[in-house]
């Protein structure tokens, strides 16, 4: 009789749970912990800031554009495991912009295009669709852009990244991609994230040479695993998936009292110190 109640509360607890899912690039996807390397994304850090019943499972993959996340299957899979009542996180424009033809789509026309397409599927399975516009690169270059390649950044070393002349002011990179989730959400009525304003914020708070705590940028020998250094102004080190995970929790719970109950005390992942 006992084995049938515990059963039964089981079954109900699962049933209970809400999933966030995340899709979107390499700023928020899961990382191979295999090498050592202290790269995380966002959405890896976001399970630290909600407690039971909320569940994030996070889809993001490097170097995916809102055009080829949908293309490869991805998002299918995503959308088979999708319960009423559950959210996604819908976060892309990093690989959009980028010229390669199975990534790019036009911010003002197929990326919409692409995000309505996520919103309406979503919908229809009953889940709660969330937009959130691309997190900043710290970018205070003021003589080379160096939005490039994301994905090549992995292979640069310190003493082979670009070199540029930076100013004191953070220096868009995104453009129409930034502004097209929140146009796309006042159309279709649904949630938006500011994510760019929010990690724009933030490292303005840090300012030029702080903002590189964020970043996986080390110098040759500062890092076991990095030997040859890493100058990435995109990609996250673990103290900063944390920083930015944090404060877009908190933005959740703003846009969506909901999941304020749900809110976990920052203590259990709150680093004082950046743990590079």
């Amino acid at each position: 009789m006992a084995l049938v109640a515990c059963l039964v509360l089981s079954s109900f607890q699962q049933e209970m749970t809400t999933t966030i899912f995340i899709i979107g690039d390499s700023t928020a996807a899961k990382k191979d912990l295999s090498t050592g390397s202290p790269e995380r994304g966002w959405g890896m850090a976001l399970q630290c800031y909600f407690t039971d019943p909320i569940r994030v499972d996070n889809h993001a993959v490097n170097g995916r554009s809102s055009l080829s996340f949908y293309n490869e299957g991805r998002w299918q899979k995503v959308l088979e495991k999708i319960r009423p009542g559950d959210y996604v996180i819908i976060q892309f424009g990093h690989n959009d912009e980028k010229p390669k033809g199975d990534r790019h789509t036009e911010a003002g026309s197929t990326f919409q295009w692409m995000l309505e397409r996520y919103v309406r599927e979503t919908r229809e399975r009953g889940g709660i669709p969330i937009l959130m516009n691309c997190v900043v690169r710290r970018n205070y270059t003021v003589k080379v852009d160096q939005k490039g390649d994301d994905e090549a950044l992995r292979n640069t070393t310190f003493k082979d990244a670009p070199k540029v002349i930076e100013g004191d002011t953070l220096v868009d990179t995104h453009g129409d991609y930034r502004m097209a989730p929140r146009l796309v959400a006042e159309r279709m009525n649904t949630y938006f994230i500011d994510a760019n304003q929010i990690t724009h914020d933030l490292e303005t708070r840090l300012g030029k040479e702080g903002s590189k705590k964020l970043h996986m940028w080390y110098k040759p020998g500062e890092h076991p695993a990095l030997p040859n250094g890493r100058q990435d102004n995109t990609h996250y080190n673990i103290w900063g998936a944390h920083q930015v995970a944090r404060l877009l929790a908190d933005a959740l719970c703003q846009e969506i009292p909901l999941l304020r109950k749900y809110r976990a005390d920052d203590k259990p992942c709150r680093m004082e110190q950046p743990q590079r």
